[in-house]
């Protein structure tokens, strides 16, 4: 039976995140360069943090110490310890706020141009509350308000209005000056010094924000693949790039994996070999499985730049992976559930002549689709091999690497038998199922090549020694078979394993209502993921994609 009180134990998620789409600060801009610039808001905050602190620190400590502090009365008046404060902690207050609100840009361009308002406020407060006859000069706040649509992207009017009412603090602050009494020189030549630059430059900082936006339009082009247009990066790695892309003409999001031609350049000819044909091979099995459970491919081709592309569905959800990372291990019934839906597009895949050699929890997604929930999708056939290919066809590894990931990996690919076939995804998906139930890998050691010795060589621990739910004894002696070294001890086909898992279950098993409690509760896919460093390398995750880069 389900476990119910999963729903109130699995309420460690991590907040929702707002995925970047049309609206960032500036459509005109791609939302990843858009999440950059955002990004340097918190240099920003830090630089003048810095400058806060260092006029706190020269002018309130290390003056007096020398017996100067009169030389700084002008420019350090009797103010400017609490307004030298004030800046201070507003400056940091930027930059805690950035790393909460990263994942809301236009919130944080918001305040960032409040930020730079209120700063400008400051330093006229200062600059003004005993001006000095001294004519021409020009403000430190036209430094600001030039450098900061450098820094923050936004339309040219909306830079120009912040700007204006930036440079408008000056006149403030002598406003405040007046108000205290304070005499000043009231004549035209000195107001002109005084405030003209400083609207200049107000005017001049229009001009980085329509280069910025027009290189923003640029790369917009330039990232039109045929009918669709790329919009924000899901993920990097070594090899190419996961985009979150639009239809120009339909509305339907699609995840598009690139590897770009600069990429095999620098590549060894081998290396380049074994790339292009993965592409190609997970393209043709993805286009010839009709399974709803696996990933449905829209397109693939050839750009005229020389960059390769596949074109998927968008998924709403997160792999198998993340999901017992965040929530912790799942109850019998929820994983019979997964991995019935993931049985599902093997069994088409193996009918089809077609092993996937690469399963494991980040390559099984589980996603919202229509009203359904917990709906699975399998993903990443960049590694499939046919089962009839002659066996001096060159394999699809890198070369001196070995196919597959080690913790999922068969005693037979480790021992390099020449006979490996469907039975292999049945070992890799009972580690699957053993990660779902424990959170934890079947074998853990230092390093892969231990890890793989022990999947050869070693016996598994019962799933129910280590869980922390309920194991059932059928479930966990199915689990056990699948992890048999030899794979005649294995379930035959992954027909007869999802079988087998529906007489494991109890009545009802997991529900759709469960389903939906679980996911109105936690929402997983409104999270972004982050990098996963496998194997020495960066591996980051495309919200709907699932590919390895």
């Amino acid at each position: 039976m389900a476990d119910h009180r999963l729903l109130r134990r699995q309420s460690r998620s991590a907040p929702p995140t707002q995925l970047i789409g049309g609206s960032g600060p500036d459509q005109s801009m791609p939302s990843d360069m858009v999440q950059q610039a955002c990004r340097r808001v918190w240099a920003l905050g830090l630089v003048t943090s810095g400058l806060w602190t260092m006029s706190l620190v020269m002018n309130a400590v290390v003056a007096p110490l020398f017996g100067r502090r009169a030389m700084f009365e002008t420019l350090w008046p009797n103010p400017a310890l609490p307004v030298g404060l004030t800046g201070l902690a507003l400056s940091g207050l930027l930059v805690f706020l950035v790393g909460r609100l990263h994942s809301r840009p236009q919130l944080l361009v918001d305040l960032s141009a409040v930020f730079l308002v209120v700063t400008c406020f400051l330093g006229a407060v200062l600059s003004q509350w005993q001006p000095p006859p001294i004519t021409p000069r020009v403000s430190w706040l036209c430094i600001l308000i030039i450098a900061y649509p450098a820094l923050v992207p936004s339309s040219p009017r909306r830079t120009l209005f912040v700007s204006l009412l930036a440079a408008t603090m000056d006149p403030v602050g002598l406003g405040i000056t007046a108000l205290r009494g304070v005499p000043f020189d009231h004549s035209g030549i000195y107001l002109a010094w005084d405030f003209v630059p400083t609207y200049v430059a107000a005017l001049v900082s229009v001009v980085p924000a329509k280069v910025i936006r027009a290189l923003g339009q640029q790369v917009i082009r330039a990232r039109e693949l045929g009918s669709y247009r790329l919009e924000e990066v899901l993920g990097k790695g070594g090899m190419g790039e996961v985009y979150r892309a639009s239809h120009q003409m339909l509305a339907r999001p699609a995840a598009v994996k690139l590897i770009r031609s600069e990429v095999l350049g620098r590549s060894s000819p081998d290396h380049a070999r074994v790339i292009v044909e993965r592409f190609r091979r997970e393209a043709q099995a993805s286009a010839s499985l009709r399974s709803p459970h696996t990933i449905n491919l829209y397109d693939f081709g050839v750009s005229q730049d020389g960059t390769f592309f596949l074109v998927m569905e968008m998924l709403e959800g997160l792999d198998l992976e993340r999901l017992v990372q965040r929530f912790g291990p799942q109850p019998a019934d929820r994983t019979v559930h997964l991995l019935q839906q993931a049985c599902e597009s093997l069994a088409e895949a193996h009918a089809r002549g077609l092993i996937h050699r690469d399963i494991k929890p980040s390559n099984i997604f589980v996603c919202r689709m229509g009203l359904a929930v917990d709906f699975v999708k399998v993903l990443d056939f960049g590694l499939v091999k046919a089962l009839d290919e002659e066996r001096h066809e060159p394999m699809l590894t890198a070369p001196d690497a070995t196919a597959g990931t080690p913790a999922f990996m068969p005693p037979e690919v480790v021992l390099g038998q020449a006979e490996v076939d469907h039975r292999a995804d049945i070992y890799a998906l009972g580690c699957v199922a053993y990660w779902l139930l424990t959170g934890r890998l079947v074998f853990e050691a230092p390093n892969a090549m231990q890890v793989m010795f022990q999947h050869a060589h070693a016996a598994p621990v019962p799933p129910s020694a280590r869980a922390e739910l309920p194991v059932p004894a059928a479930l966990e002696e199915l689990v056990l078979a699948c992890l048999a070294k030899n794979p005649a001890d294995r379930p035959a086909t992954a027909l007869e394993l999802s079988q087998r898992l529906s007489a494991v279950v109890s009545d009802g098993g997991w529900s759709q209502d469960l389903a939906h409690r679980w996911w109105e509760r936690h929402r997983p896919e409104e999270a972004r993921p982050s990098p996963t460093p496998v194997g020495g390398r960066t591996l980051e995750r495309a919200i709907g994609s699932g590919w390895t880069l």
